[in-house]
């Protein structure tokens, strides 16, 4: 019988809700887990019939590879990430009191296994259906975003005055000087088809809207134009 560990026990410590701990629990609700799992398992290793130990479940392999691209992790570092970090062990569903966990092998022998039957693709590609038919995907439309250039504050010229089509204003702690380039860009492709200046002063959603898509070429496209601001 395993001992009950104090995580277990009620005598944890309460801790704060970490970004990293929203990011799982909301992956652990928009990942479309059955279907990757019914996806990979044809291909999955089966249990030895002469006995030994089982092979770690589908989904806690899947939960840990997903873990490794999310957080850029190594084989090694991932197995160490697995005894160091009881949110990684719970989001892959594994015992806290688990005797044996996956080490930096059977992790690579299963991201060899998706390769060997490009399940990579298939994978991104389910993801990708279940994440624009909730509307959680943006396919097409443009991005919204905005930069400050920085521009000479100093009166020693020969005017002896500021550029009047510069202004001030503050980010975060500090002052910057000069006008604001705001910047319209094609979520499909990435180009920026859409560049306005302004004094740095202006808000960023007072030009949103010469920033998005001609609409007549938009339903030329068959696209629709959501805009996300980034400011």
């Amino acid at each position: 019988m395993k001992q009950m560990s104090l995580s277990e026990s009620g005598f944890e410590r309460k801790t704060k809700r970490t970004r990293k701990r929203e990011f799982l629990d909301e992956m652990n609700l928009v990942v479309p887990w059955a279907e990757l799992v019914s996806l990979i398992a044809p291909h999955a290793p089966a249990p030895g019939a002469k006995g030994g130990r089982p092979p770690f479940a589908v989904q806690t392999m899947l939960r840990i590879h997903f873990l490794q691209q999310w957080f850029n992790l190594s084989d090694p570092a991932m197995e160490e990430a697995l005894y160091d970090t009881p949110m990684f062990r719970e989001f892959a569903g594994l015992d806290a009191g688990e005797d044996n966990l996956p080490d930096e092998s059977t992790i690579l022998r299963f991201r060899h296994l998706l390769e060997a039957h490009d399940l990579s693709l298939q994978i991104l590609a389910t993801v990708n259906a279940t994440l624009a038919a909730k509307g959680l995907l943006l396919k097409s439309g443009t991005v919204v975003d905005a930069t400050l250039i920085a521009a000479p504050s100093s009166t020693k010229n020969s005017s002896g005055e500021r550029d009047p089509e510069m202004h001030q204003t503050k980010k975060g702690n500090q002052w910057h000087f000069g006008m604001k380039a705001h910047i319209g860009v094609d979520a499909d492709s990435g180009l920026v088809h859409t560049v306005v200046g302004t004094a740095a002063n202006v808000n960023d959603v007072t030009q949103a809207h010469a920033l998005v898509h001609d609409q007549r070429a938009v339903q030329g496209r068959g696209d629709s134009s959501p805009v996300l601001a980034n400011s």
